[in-house]
């Protein structure tokens, strides 16, 4: 049997970097991705193929679309769109172009990657395509307006895109964990430093005693992480069963979360957000 193929993005780390070794492991011929140069070297120096594919520029998807493509002879049995970041800061804090610089990253950038590969799978006559969403795809959480558009609108999109490939042999996949280990936070504070102007704030004094009270430590969901081989476990299903799931939901948490969406009442909903963030 052909070794079977995939590229992942955003490997650098935390759940990326697990599935590439989980999968490398398990024979998957893996191209480990990632956004800095650097992280390629590193990856490449453990044995993995990693192309530089960053999502918020376009020749460098090309580009690894083409290396990709040249390695394998023109075929790719998945694709694991993984990388993303957030922004930590209330809605009216945001700036315009942060909103647009994340939507790139966490949205139209899986879109350019996927379209691409939508002709190589089909002609090939089968493929996966994997879209890490996140509990914040279909619920909402304070600071995290950002992330939540990116992944509310990266349900809907992938969603879309099931039902139009119906009938072709090409299954579309939502991966949606909840809280994991990872470095998330802290690539979350230097997109924060980077955009938010937060001591101009109206609301300055409730940074202080909310987001960064838990940055120092203080944040009673950190508790309810995971670690990322969670995850991993579920994309194995979703990649080597011959009937994958549309969506696999990742820890207890997000399965909750979606089930309290589903019979609680917008604002009982607003109520228990509140209660726990």
């Amino acid at each position: 049997m052909a070794q079977k193929s995939i590229l992942i993005t955003g490997c650098s780390s935390g759940i990326g970097y697990d599935a590439a070794q989980t999968l490398k492991a398990r024979g998957w011929r893996v191209f480990a991705s990632c956004r800095k140069p650097d992280d390629c070297e590193r990856l490449t120096s453990e044995g993995f193929e990693s192309p530089h594919l960053d999502y918020e520029d376009e020749a460098t998807i090309a580009s690894a679309v083409a290396e990709v493509l040249a390695a394998t002879g023109g075929t790719l049995d998945a694709v694991y769109n993984n990388g993303a970041y957030g922004i930590p800061s209330l809605v009216e804090d945001l700036p315009t172009e942060a909103l647009r610089a994340i939507l790139q990253a966490n949205l139209i950038g899986y879109h350019d990657l996927t379209r691409r590969l939508i002709p190589v799978m089909r002609a090939q006559g089968h493929g996966r395509i994997l879209n890490c969403s996140s509990v914040m795809g279909y619920t909402t959480y304070p600071w995290r307006g950002a992330y939540v558009a990116t992944k509310f609108a990266l349900e809907g999109l992938t969603d879309t895109l099931r039902i139009e490939l119906h009938g072709e042999p090409i299954h579309v996949i939502l991966i949606e964990p909840g809280l994991i280990v990872t470095k998330f936070g802290v690539n979350g504070r230097i997109q924060f430093e980077k955009w938010i102007d937060w001591k101009s704030s109206a609301r300055s004094g409730l940074y202080q005693t909310d987001l960064m009270r838990k940055w120092r430590g203080e944040n009673p969901n950190a508790r309810l992480e995971v670690p990322a081989s969670a995850v991993t476990a579920k994309i194995i299903h979703a990649l080597e069963s011959p009937r994958p799931h549309p969506r696999y939901k990742v820890t207890r948490l997000a399965h909750v979360a979606k089930f309290l969406t589903r019979i609680l009442p917008t604002r009982a909903a607003d109520w228990v957000v509140r209660r726990a963030s």
